[in-house]
């Protein structure tokens, strides 16, 4: 054979993904879903690394890692950081990776009196009840954050939840070479 010919059968390197759903409501893990038949063309692309799809604990070297969802607690911190040290571009996925979306809602209230009332004084508790301080729950923040307050971000794709169309439309121009556009259409709130 040929060099040529021997050329023509190499596929292109697959790339990485990772994603991660931090403090959220994995909606935005469930819009991704909504590619629908589109995720048989991906996977030619792609190759999933830490993802629920692989139930991968730890983030490899990626090409591109999805975050969904704010920063709550230490180990969401730690997630993060491993994501932005492995992954060449790192993508802000939906409202609460954006801006810390509802879960951020509990940053005008102070963390030791949301404790107290989820756990010992709020309607329906039994009496005795206490915070729980198990070594293996991760330690909450203060405050939620945004990732984009602890590592750098790439890209930031809005929405609660971005729609399936975005998400495909965002990834496949990026996996193209493309930097990412999203019209009108595209990004949308309901």
């Amino acid at each position: 054979m040929s060099s040529e010919t021997q050329g023509a059968d190499v596929k292109p390197r697959k790339l990485k993904v990772a994603t991660v759903s931090l403090a959220g409501c994995f909606g935005c893990h469930m819009s991704f879903l909504d590619i629908d038949e589109r995720i048989l063309p991906l996977l030619e692309l792609v190759e999933f690394d830490r993802s629920p799809i692989t139930d991968i604990k730890h983030c490899g070297p990626c090409d591109i890692g999805l975050i969904e969802g704010g920063v709550c607690n230490a180990e969401n911190v730690h997630v993060l950081r491993e994501f932005r040290a492995n992954c060449k571009v790192l993508i802000a996925l939906g409202a609460c990776a954006v801006n810390g979306g509802l879960p951020a809602q509990r940053n005008h209230l102070e963390l030791a009196d949301i404790l107290q009332q989820v756990y010992r004084t709020g309607h329906g508790l039994a009496d005795g009840s206490q915070i729980p301080s198990d070594p293996e729950l991760p330690l909450p923040l203060n405050q939620v954050h945004a990732v984009h307050e602890v590592v750098r971000i790439d890209y930031f794709l809005p929405g609660c939840p971005p729609s399936g169309d975005a998400i495909w439309a965002f990834l496949t121009q990026l996996i193209e070479g493309k930097e990412p556009t999203l019209g009108h259409g595209l990004l949308h709130y309901d």
